[in-house]
């Protein structure tokens, strides 16, 4: 039998980095079995032992940081920057979620004749399909608090950037983690994917990614009656009210919409503006959009590095025909890599492609508006909800459009602020479910009771029996 491969392609030389044996359904399904029977063993595990491991697995990719960033910058483009904060996000996940196996406590229940206990328990076996543009934090958000409730995992990484997650799986086991019990299978999410989804012994599936894909994964879950946490695509609002700091919103607006290169479920990639300030904000946003530093990404002051592929760089291209309504745009490097210029858009139509299709590219779209109301219904056109932004000095004000803004997440003055306590996620077709904090870990588990009898059973509980 032919073992199906893949090349990784470096983005930013196109040169080539490795080459991935590509995981088969068969194998897949071999996994899944290895990981059920192993299963019954990891959630005996003492909790306090359970925990010293994740400490350990987070002591490990702490020391191993700077070696999972250099992956992350040769198979993603990732600055060096962002990839060095990607693998601490996975050391302080693993962290975090190590102090839950002893946490996770029922509560009793008291009830006529005795009382009822109630346990949380593991599911099972949990498969994580991860995608390709943040691969190392998105991956940890669901293996960690998975393996702290006692779960198998079986983690799919994208398949154009699988290189930290193997990494990942071969620290797990220096820990100590056993084999079965933290398995990464990269592969086609057609096959490894899907086979998560179908097979009946997954118990639960994790899949960030498309909307269009979601939606896939969705159905196949219900076919199962299985869960599934969906964290989708977005097309994120960035409101500025004219009584905002004009000059720090404008100055935050390129990182917002271009760190890692635009490729963002949470990117801010529409800017709302209020129509009286629409031009002195434009006159602001263009220097910092214009000196937005484009650079290899290895260089410690790289802002941005280039978009994951040629085929990808194909797609963000589309947005920008012949005579599209281009404000300014930034400098990319001269040679190899698939680079693509930061890239500020003026629509005329709301209806626009740019400001209604996710781009997840370096491309911002800037719309005026009238007042409060109108900033509230051009955030809510859309079939997302994933964030919002808003910038203004009226606390009344950020409250109230905060309450109608259709988004799972909002940011006031500020962007994109993630704590590894809150919530994390979308409505309308940005997902379901919440990531982090108590959240994840309710993801990963399920509710028992067990009610104690502390009278017989024969003896009536209510009245006297015969009166």
């Amino acid at each position: 039998m032919t073992t199906a491969t893949v090349d990784l392609i470096n983005p930013a030389t196109e040169e080539l980095v490795g080459t991935v044996e590509l995981t088969s359904a068969e194998q897949t399904d071999a996994a899944i079995a290895r990981a059920h029977a192993a299963f019954p063993a990891w959630r005996d595990v003492a909790p306090g032992d359970r925990a010293r491991l994740l400490r350990r697995f987070a002591d490990l990719v702490d020391r191993d940081i700077d070696r999972l960033a250099g992956l992350e910058v040769r198979n993603s483009g990732h600055t060096i920057g962002n990839a060095r904060w990607e693998a601490g996000n996975v050391r302080d996940v693993l962290e975090y979620y190590a102090a839950a196996p002893e946490r996770l406590s029922g509560r009793q229940i008291p009830v006529p004749g005795g009382v009822n206990i109630t346990f949380k328990e593991p599911l099972g076996v949990v498969g994580v399909i991860a995608p390709w543009n943040f691969p190392m934090p998105i991956a940890g958000w669901g293996f960690a608090p998975a393996l702290a409730a006692g779960n198998t995992v079986l983690l799919k990484p994208a398949e154009l950037t699988p290189l930290t997650a193997l990494r990942l799986g071969e620290l797990a086991r220096e820990a100590g983690i056993p084999d079965d019990v933290f398995q990464v299978l990269p592969g086609k999410g057609t096959v490894v994917g899907q086979r998560f989804v179908e097979h009946p012994l997954v118990r639960k599936v994790v899949f960030t990614g498309s909307t269009e894909v979601g939606r896939t994964v969705l159905a196949g879950c219900a076919a199962q009656v299985k869960p599934a946490t969906l964290e989708l695509g977005g097309k994120s609002a960035n409101i500025v009210f004219a009584d905002a700091d004009l000059a720090t919103a404008a100055a935050s607006a390129p990182d917002g919409a271009f760190d890692n290169a635009g490729q963002d479920c949470c990117s801010r990639s529409r800017i709302l503006v209020q129509r009286t300030v629409f031009d002195r904000f434009l006159e602001l946003l263009e220097p910092a959009v214009t000196g937005f530093r484009v650079q290899d990404p290895t260089l410690a002051t790289a802002q941005m590095g280039p978009l994951i592929s040629a085929a990808h760089r194909d797609k963000v291209a589309s947005y920008l025909p012949d005579g599209a309504p281009v404000a300014f745009r930034g400098s990319t490097p001269d040679g190899a890599g698939w680079w693509f210029a930061p890239t500020v858009l003026l629509p005329t139509s709301p209806t626009d492609r740019a400001v209604v299709e996710e781009i997840f590219g370096p491309v911002l779209v800037v719309l005026p508006f009238e007042d409060e109301a109108d900033a509230i219904r051009l955030a809510n056109d859309t079939r997302y909800g994933l964030a919002a932004y808003l910038w203004t000095r009226d606390l009344r004000r950020g409250h109230r459009v905060a309450a109608a803004v259709d988004a799972g997440m909002l940011w006031l003055n500020s962007h994109n602020v993630r704590d590894l306590r809150t919530p994390f996620g979308g409505v309308k077709a940005s997902g379901l479910g919440r990531e982090g904090g108590q959240h994840s870990l309710d993801f990963y588990t399920d509710s028992r009771i067990v009610h104690v009898a502390l009278e017989d059973a024969r003896v009536p509980r209510f009245g006297t029996e015969g009166a």
